[in-house]
Protein backbone atom coordinates (compact mmCIF):
# COMPACT_ATOMS: atom_id res chain seq x y z
CA UNK A 1 0.00 0.00 0.00
CA UNK A 2 3.02 2.53 1.39
CA UNK A 3 4.25 1.90 -2.46
CA UNK A 4 1.03 2.88 -4.22
CA UNK A 5 0.36 6.09 -3.09
CA UNK A 6 4.31 7.13 -2.98
CA UNK A 7 4.55 10.01 -5.11
CA UNK A 8 6.80 9.70 -8.66
CA UNK A 9 9.29 12.19 -8.57
CA UNK A 10 8.88 12.24 -12.60
CA UNK A 11 5.41 13.18 -12.35
CA UNK A 12 6.59 16.82 -11.78
CA UNK A 13 3.84 19.45 -12.27
CA UNK A 14 4.62 22.89 -13.67
CA UNK A 15 2.76 25.83 -13.35
CA UNK A 16 2.78 29.57 -15.22
CA UNK A 17 3.04 32.87 -12.78
CA UNK A 18 2.02 36.01 -13.80
CA UNK A 19 3.64 39.11 -12.45
CA UNK A 20 2.24 42.49 -13.94
CA UNK A 21 1.78 45.81 -13.33
CA UNK A 22 2.70 49.37 -13.82
CA UNK A 23 6.10 50.99 -14.54
CA UNK A 24 7.87 51.55 -10.84
CA UNK A 25 4.98 49.14 -9.29
CA UNK A 26 7.97 46.27 -7.86
CA UNK A 27 7.25 43.40 -10.67
CA UNK A 28 11.07 42.98 -10.94
CA UNK A 29 11.99 43.19 -7.65
CA UNK A 30 8.81 40.72 -7.13
CA UNK A 31 10.23 38.41 -10.07
CA UNK A 32 13.72 38.68 -7.94
CA UNK A 33 12.21 37.56 -4.59
CA UNK A 34 10.83 34.34 -6.09
CA UNK A 35 14.07 33.42 -8.31
CA UNK A 36 16.15 34.30 -5.14
CA UNK A 37 13.88 31.86 -3.25
CA UNK A 38 14.15 29.19 -5.46
CA UNK A 39 17.75 29.24 -5.64
CA UNK A 40 17.97 29.02 -1.77
CA UNK A 41 15.70 25.69 -2.63
CA UNK A 42 18.39 24.54 -4.34
CA UNK A 43 16.60 24.37 -7.42
CA UNK A 44 18.24 24.95 -11.20
CA UNK A 45 16.99 28.51 -12.43
CA UNK A 46 17.24 30.18 -15.38
CA UNK A 47 16.44 33.71 -16.00
CA UNK A 48 15.51 35.22 -19.79
CA UNK A 49 15.06 39.20 -20.44
CA UNK A 50 14.17 40.20 -24.37
CA UNK A 51 17.47 41.70 -25.84
CA UNK A 52 16.21 44.83 -26.46
CA UNK A 53 15.79 45.29 -22.80
CA UNK A 54 19.49 47.20 -21.84
CA UNK A 55 18.40 50.68 -19.57
CA UNK A 56 20.84 48.79 -16.50
CA UNK A 57 23.06 46.32 -18.08
CA UNK A 58 23.00 43.88 -21.14
CA UNK A 59 23.08 40.77 -19.36
CA UNK A 60 21.53 41.04 -16.09
CA UNK A 61 18.06 41.46 -14.77
CA UNK A 62 17.90 44.76 -12.86
CA UNK A 63 15.12 46.36 -10.26
CA UNK A 64 14.54 50.16 -10.27
CA UNK A 65 15.88 49.11 -6.85
CA UNK A 66 19.27 48.38 -8.39
CA UNK A 67 18.97 44.40 -6.83
CA UNK A 68 20.16 42.24 -9.46
CA UNK A 69 20.32 38.56 -11.26
CA UNK A 70 22.70 37.17 -13.50
CA UNK A 71 20.02 36.50 -16.79
CA UNK A 72 20.34 35.62 -20.13
CA UNK A 73 19.14 37.93 -23.40
CA UNK A 74 17.25 36.35 -25.94
CA UNK A 75 16.04 38.01 -28.93
CA UNK A 76 12.98 35.78 -29.27
CA UNK A 77 10.02 33.47 -27.06
CA UNK A 78 11.98 30.79 -29.42
CA UNK A 79 14.87 31.10 -27.80
CA UNK A 80 13.76 30.40 -23.97
CA UNK A 81 12.69 27.20 -24.76
CA UNK A 82 15.52 26.27 -26.56
CA UNK A 83 17.88 27.28 -23.76
CA UNK A 84 15.79 25.92 -20.89
CA UNK A 85 17.12 21.92 -20.40
CA UNK A 86 17.44 20.60 -17.28
CA UNK A 87 15.95 23.37 -15.10
CA UNK A 88 13.02 23.53 -12.75
CA UNK A 89 12.36 27.10 -12.79
CA UNK A 90 12.62 30.11 -15.42
CA UNK A 91 12.21 33.31 -15.03
CA UNK A 92 10.91 35.80 -17.70
CA UNK A 93 11.41 39.38 -17.15
CA UNK A 94 10.27 42.53 -19.45
CA UNK A 95 7.64 39.90 -20.66
CA UNK A 96 6.05 42.93 -22.66
CA UNK A 97 8.07 42.85 -25.39
CA UNK A 98 8.23 39.59 -26.22
CA UNK A 99 6.83 38.28 -29.25
CA UNK A 100 2.92 36.81 -28.99
CA UNK A 101 4.98 33.20 -29.47
CA UNK A 102 6.14 33.42 -25.35
CA UNK A 103 2.76 32.66 -24.54
CA UNK A 104 2.72 28.71 -26.17
CA UNK A 105 6.46 28.38 -24.87
CA UNK A 106 5.56 29.51 -21.26
CA UNK A 107 2.44 26.85 -21.36
CA UNK A 108 5.12 24.31 -23.03
CA UNK A 109 7.94 24.64 -20.62
CA UNK A 110 4.79 24.41 -17.59
CA UNK A 111 3.78 21.11 -19.56
CA UNK A 112 7.31 19.73 -18.82
CA UNK A 113 6.63 20.11 -15.26
CA UNK A 114 8.67 23.43 -15.06
CA UNK A 115 7.76 26.74 -12.86
CA UNK A 116 7.64 29.51 -15.00
CA UNK A 117 7.62 33.32 -13.83
CA UNK A 118 6.83 35.87 -15.88
CA UNK A 119 7.12 39.54 -15.37
CA UNK A 120 6.08 42.10 -17.39
CA UNK A 121 3.30 45.43 -17.44
CA UNK A 122 -0.06 44.50 -18.42
CA UNK A 123 -0.59 47.94 -20.72
CA UNK A 124 1.45 50.15 -22.91
CA UNK A 125 1.89 53.91 -22.40
CA UNK A 126 -1.69 54.70 -24.15
CA UNK A 127 -3.40 52.11 -21.22
CA UNK A 128 -3.54 49.26 -24.02
CA UNK A 129 -3.35 45.83 -23.14
CA UNK A 130 0.54 45.05 -23.93
CA UNK A 131 1.95 42.37 -26.23
CA UNK A 132 1.52 38.58 -25.14
CA UNK A 133 0.66 39.83 -21.47
CA UNK A 134 -3.20 39.42 -22.00
CA UNK A 135 -2.66 35.99 -23.50
CA UNK A 136 -0.41 34.45 -20.00
CA UNK A 137 -3.04 36.56 -17.72
CA UNK A 138 -6.08 34.85 -19.29
CA UNK A 139 -3.93 30.79 -19.15
CA UNK A 140 -1.88 31.38 -15.84
CA UNK A 141 -2.20 29.54 -13.02
CA UNK A 142 -1.74 32.41 -10.96
CA UNK A 143 -1.86 36.00 -11.23
CA UNK A 144 -0.14 38.85 -9.10
CA UNK A 145 -0.83 42.80 -10.19
CA UNK A 146 1.18 45.02 -8.24
CA UNK A 147 0.80 48.92 -8.33
CA UNK A 148 3.11 51.75 -8.07
CA UNK A 149 2.12 55.08 -6.40
CA UNK A 150 0.67 57.65 -8.66
CA UNK A 151 3.38 60.70 -8.51
CA UNK A 152 0.06 63.43 -8.85
CA UNK A 153 -2.36 62.52 -6.48
CA UNK A 154 -0.50 59.22 -4.23
CA UNK A 155 -3.29 57.03 -5.12
CA UNK A 156 -2.70 52.94 -5.76
CA UNK A 157 -1.41 53.75 -9.38
CA UNK A 158 -1.52 50.83 -12.34
CA UNK A 159 -0.73 53.20 -15.66
CA UNK A 160 2.48 54.26 -17.14
CA UNK A 161 2.05 57.37 -18.73
CA UNK A 162 4.86 58.33 -21.00
CA UNK A 163 5.77 61.95 -20.65
CA UNK A 164 7.28 62.59 -23.61
CA UNK A 165 5.56 63.12 -27.32
CA UNK A 166 7.12 59.74 -28.67
CA UNK A 167 4.49 57.67 -30.05
CA UNK A 168 6.04 54.84 -30.78
CA UNK A 169 5.31 51.76 -28.93
CA UNK A 170 8.51 50.67 -27.48
CA UNK A 171 10.31 53.48 -25.94
CA UNK A 172 12.91 52.46 -22.79
CA UNK A 173 13.35 54.97 -20.30
CA UNK A 174 12.72 55.74 -16.46
CA UNK A 175 11.84 58.46 -14.34
CA UNK A 176 12.35 61.17 -16.87
CA UNK A 177 10.40 59.23 -19.33
CA UNK A 178 7.77 57.70 -17.24
CA UNK A 179 5.40 58.47 -14.09
CA UNK A 180 2.79 55.75 -12.79
CA UNK A 181 -0.98 57.18 -12.45
CA UNK A 182 -4.12 56.14 -10.89
CA UNK A 183 -7.31 55.97 -13.14
CA UNK A 184 -7.99 59.70 -12.65
CA UNK A 185 -4.85 61.36 -13.04
CA UNK A 186 -4.28 59.42 -16.27
CA UNK A 187 -7.39 60.04 -17.83
CA UNK A 188 -6.45 64.03 -17.08
CA UNK A 189 -3.27 63.82 -18.61
CA UNK A 190 -4.61 62.07 -21.97
CA UNK A 191 -7.08 64.54 -21.90
CA UNK A 192 -4.50 67.13 -22.52
CA UNK A 193 -3.20 65.62 -25.13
Amino acid sequence: MFLENKVNRDDKKGWVEVICGSMFSGKTEELLRRLKRAKIARQKVEIFKPMVDVRYSDTEVVSHDANAITSTPVESSGNILLLSSNVEVVGIDEAQFFDKGLVDVCHKLASQGIRVIVAGLDMDFKGVPFGPIPGLLATAEYVTKVHAICMRCGDLANFSHRLSDDNKLVVLGEKNEYEPLCRGCFTKAHQKV
